[in-house]
């Protein structure tokens, strides 16, 4: 038996240790839509699945082109990819398990070779680091289209997560981490409309386009 005590390991602190920057580089594939249709096929995305996609890409979408209008860093085909690819490991994740970020993330970077698009995906569910919406707009801006579509509908925040309450919220702990996440898109979305000068809670889709409601 080893009576000597173990040095405590130092804490990890998300702010000592922030994730890399990708910018789009030209030499990164960037598939197109067609491309991530194909890829859904290869990886057996569920219907559900894939409408829930295509409404998450057409959110990223609206948020994209609106920061580049507004003059932010943004490669609005890489973040249209990421939003149709986030779900791509879902299949696989609900048959034998696993942690569908990481492995979509690892299946982009096998088929396409991007780590930009990537990141946005192996980061999709939580972002552990500060909301800066001009340093990490495309994983950002995925983690707020996801949680704007409800199954196959644009939905406010709140009747979002109120949703995976009832679904998912079976023990305290679960409920704790379904409002955790629910803060950081309030932040998200405050921290994107203040940004770009358009209130983004205000919008919702009407026959495939983001609209702002009256």
């Amino acid at each position: 038996m080893n009576r000597h005590p173990r040095t405590p390991r130092p804490a990890l602190y998300h702010d000592s240790t922030p994730p890399l920057r990708f910018a789009n580089s030209p030499q990164w594939q960037v598939p197109d839509a067609a491309c991530c249709r194909s890829l859904w096929n290869k990886y057996a995305m569920p219907d559900h699945i894939r409408h829930h996609s295509e409404h998450v890409a057409a959110v990223a979408e609206f948020v994209a082109r609106t920061g580049a209008d507004m003059g932010l860093a943004v490669h609005v085909p890489s973040v249209i990819a990421c939003a149709l690819l986030h779900d791509i490991a879902k299949s696989y994740t609900i048959v034998h398990g696993g942690n569908h970020s990481q492995l979509g993330a690892s299946i982009v970077m096998q088929e396409c070779g991007n780590p930009h698009v990537a990141q946005g995906v192996l980061h999709h569910v939580h972002w552990p680091w500060q909301l800066d919406v001009d340093a990490w707009f495309l994983p950002l801006c995925i983690i707020y289209a996801d949680k704007r579509v409800m199954h196959d509908r644009v939905v406010a925040l709140d009747e979002r997560f109120d949703d995976l309450n009832v679904r998912y919220g079976k023990t305290e702990r679960i409920r704790q981490r379904i409002h955790e996440s629910y803060v950081q898109s309030v932040a998200i979305e405050t921290a994107f409309s203040r940004r770009m000068g358009t209130p983004l809670h205000a919008y919702s889709l009407d026959s495939g386009r983001m609209v702002q409601r009256t």
